[in-house]
């Protein structure tokens, strides 16, 4: 939208684009803890819009509606980021979480089940669906990719690449895809449904017959097998 003068109208396209800063953070805010307000998510979100109004070059290629959806969500996980938020307790569980895999797949020779895994952590099964879900809210954050110049998602003519796409260079995506096809298959699906079809939560829960926070703890599970293969 445009005024006579040519130039982009900010009250029209803050007015248009309002509810998309919403839904980026009702999205967000649904993966992270309690204490993270649904207003400050949207007012970072309100400031990456602006942002974008002011950066946007339509000789990219990329449309506006393109470019304000990346600079808002950018906006709001590099707010997160920015808190650092996510406890020490929480990523040293995630790096355990990440190794016991490792372990139990070498001496295995297959993906562990939930039951193996908690057993290696010395956890209970409660305990461990609970680290699951802690760990999420930073695996969610940490593959959001972002430009290393400016702190938001690349674009590209067919859109920005989705999460998964970004966990690796594409020398390594062989690996990345190998690793994939290794995964059991309802997180294969879940994956899939997330990344590609990109569902929320409740919508795969429908598809997998699962409650949102069961989602949350596959992704986190599927996640951290992904990383024990790609890192070992």
């Amino acid at each position: 939208m445009y005024t006579a003068q040519g130039k982009i109208d900010q009250r029209a396209l803050i007015e248009q684009y309002m509810p998309m800063v919403r839904r980026h953070a009702l999205s967000l805010q649904v993966r992270l803890p309690a204490s993270v307000e649904l207003d400050d998510l949207v007012q970072a979100g309100m400031l990456g819009l602006l942002d974008a109004m002011g950066r946007y070059d339509n000789s990219h290629g990329a449309s506006f509606s393109t470019y304000a959806n990346q600079r808002i969500r950018g906006a709001m996980i590099d707010e997160l980021r920015s808190r650092d938020w996510m406890p020490r307790s929480v990523r040293r569980n995630a790096r355990a979480l990440d190794q016991a895999v490792r372990r139990l797949e070498q001496q295995l020779g297959r993906a562990p089940d939930e039951r193996e895994i908690a057993q290696e952590m010395g956890v209970s099964r409660e305990e461990y669906h609970q680290l699951l879900a802690d760990a999420n809210n930073g695996f969610l954050l940490a593959y959001d990719e972002s430009d290393s110049e400016n702190g938001v998602a690349a674009v590209s003519e067919g859109g920005p690449p989705s999460p998964l796409e970004a966990l690796l260079d594409a020398d390594n995506r062989s690996n990345v895809m190998a690793a994939i096809d290794a995964l059991p298959e309802r997180e294969k699906l879940l994956l899939g449904l997330y990344y590609q079809e990109e569902l929320n939560l409740k919508e795969i829960g429908a598809v997998l017959g699962v409650s949102e926070s069961r989602v949350c703890q596959l992704h986190s599970q599927a996640v951290s097998r992904l990383r024990s293969r790609l890192n070992p």
